[in-house]
């Protein structure tokens, strides 16, 4: 309606001509479900409350540190020296702490942050310590308080590895599936069950009937798994101050008193670091030579991340090496991994190989759709996410407006702008924009009079997404002498 003027004078109108734009969402904000030191903060709760972050020093600050790990030798409470003339020892070997490891958020965020990881969500399922269990109620919890956060697109579970129950274990990633399928911006990475037991070295054959049976039919686009695995060069949290150093056969007072520590630096007669260098430098020796095994979803968070920034959602984010990985725990060959990639089931399993010369690969890009030619890939699935949440967050403003011919032409320009900046990215496949996507909207193409009449706007959006070149077929033949 035209304004009514009323005092002579000048008056400016500035009249919009240019359609408005489509924001492109972020693509790569994870959310870790699992277990923190702290689930308080500036007297807030933390726990099934989810906080965005942006470093794994933030991460100390607001949810502290991982359980202590303590070190002993077989039957002792701590790391029993002997001594044979003027030689120290240790009495037996470490024990392997692995298999007491119960919490494993910390670690799977340093994994992260050094496989190019950026910002991302915590999802407190409450407090560490001895006494505490891991359970499915508690990240259940946890992954329900994910649901009410717009930005996260990845969900991965950090410490529900200590589930034993297969049921259990599966029935978080069948909920986080649903979950992913019922909002329709995120994607679940899931690590197939090991045991504790097993150190991560179960063969995949033994692993897959399980898994592809527990993890049931439904929303299979939305996921994509990973195996074997990792061996890691991450240390494990060691608090020298609470490390004991008893005193074994051939030991005096003299050379550990009573209530040793590793290092104190407050207590400097009972530090073995200021009573004896080289004692401490052979204790740290030996436990240095453990190295957390982790499960790999973390790691390709951090991978898709790197994509993400560095290429863009549409590329697959696979044939890329994984920082801070020493070797996966189980190698996989060609063979081995025919079953996992392609198999009757459908539900793909992505490998994490080791190549020579160029180390600890991500080899493979497939969601567990795998017999999907449409949702058959992760990246084509995380694209259509990106593209989807994009531009409902960009027509939002629309609402209300005149159903006519003016705000269909904004919407479709609106929305034809942002996909040819895709195409033009190397997101979509075309030698022309009109070969790569179409956008229809209006009466008689994508709406009746009826909905018009009943405030439906219908925008219909076509995309021919690039996919990864998976197999590379080169033919060689004989050629004939001709001359």
């Amino acid at each position: 309606m035209a304004t009514t003027y009323k005092t002579p004078g000048v008056y400016v109108e500035e009249i919009p001509l240019l359609p408005p734009s489509v924001a492109e969402v972020e693509t790569a904000i994870p959310a870790f479900i699992g277990y923190t030191q702290n689930i308080t903060y500036n007297g807030a709760s933390l726990q099934y409350n989810p906080v965005r972050i942006k470093s794994l020093k933030e991460y100390e600050q607001i949810f502290g540190f991982p359980e202590n790990t303590v070190f002993i030798t077989t039957g002792a409470a701590g790391v029993k020296i002997n001594k044979s003339g003027t030689a120290f020892t240790l009495d037996t070997v470490l024990t392997d702490p692995y298999t007491t490891l119960k919490f494993r958020m910390y670690y799977c965020l340093q994994l992260y942050f050094a496989n190019g990881g950026g910002p991302c969500y915590i999802s407190s399922a409450g407090q560490t310590g001895s006494a505490v269990v891991p359970s499915e109620v508690d990240l259940g919890k946890a992954l329900d308080a994910v649901q009410k956060e717009d930005e996260p697109t990845i969900i991965l579970y950090t410490d529900a590895v200590n589930i034993t129950d297969p049921t259990k274990y599966y029935g978080l990633f069948t909920s986080a599936l649903t979950q992913a399928a019922f909002l329709q911006d995120r994607v679940v990475l899931i690590d197939p069950l090991i045991a504790a037991a097993d150190k991560g070295k179960k063969a995949f054959a033994d692993i897959a009937t399980e898994f592809r049976g527990k993890i049931g039919v439904n929303n299979l686009s939305y996921g994509a798994a990973y195996y074997p695995w990792l061996q890691t060069s991450i240390s494990y949290f060691l608090d020298e101050t609470k490390q004991k150093v008893i005193a074994g056969s051939g030991v005096t007072t003299a050379d550990i008193p009573n209530n040793s520590v590793l290092r104190d630096d407050k207590n400097t007669g009972t530090s073995i670091y200021h009573l004896n260098s080289d004692l401490y430098n052979t204790i740290k020796q030996q436990i240095d030579q453990f190295a957390l095994i982790l499960p790999p979803a973390a790691a390709i968070a951090g991978v898709y991340a790197s994509v993400d920034n560095t290429r863009g959602v549409w590329k697959a984010p696979a044939n890329l090496s994984l920082n801070m990985v020493a070797a996966p725990m189980v190698k996989i060959d060609d063979a081995d991994q025919e079953d996992m990639n392609v198999t009757s089931t459908g539900k793909s399993v992505n490998a994490i190989r080791t190549f020579s010369g160029k180390g600890v690969l991500v080899w493979g890009a497939r969601t567990l759709a795998g017999n999907d030619n449409e949702w058959r890939y992760i990246s084509v699935r995380r694209f259509f996410n990106m593209v989807e949440e994009s531009v409902k967050n960009s027509t939002q403003p629309f609402v209300f407006e005149p159903n006519d011919g003016n705000t269909w032409a904004k919407v479709r320009g609106m929305i034809a702008n942002f996909l040819i900046l895709q195409w033009r990215a190397g997101a979509l496949q075309g030698a022309k924009p009109e070969d790569a996507f179409f956008v229809h909207v209006g009466l008689g193409e994508t709406m009746t009079s009826l909905d018009i009449l009943e405030g439906r706007l219908i925008v219909e959006v076509g995309m021919a997404v690039v996919r990864p070149a998976e197999f590379i077929i080169l033919k060689f033949s004989h050629k004939m002498v001709q001359s």
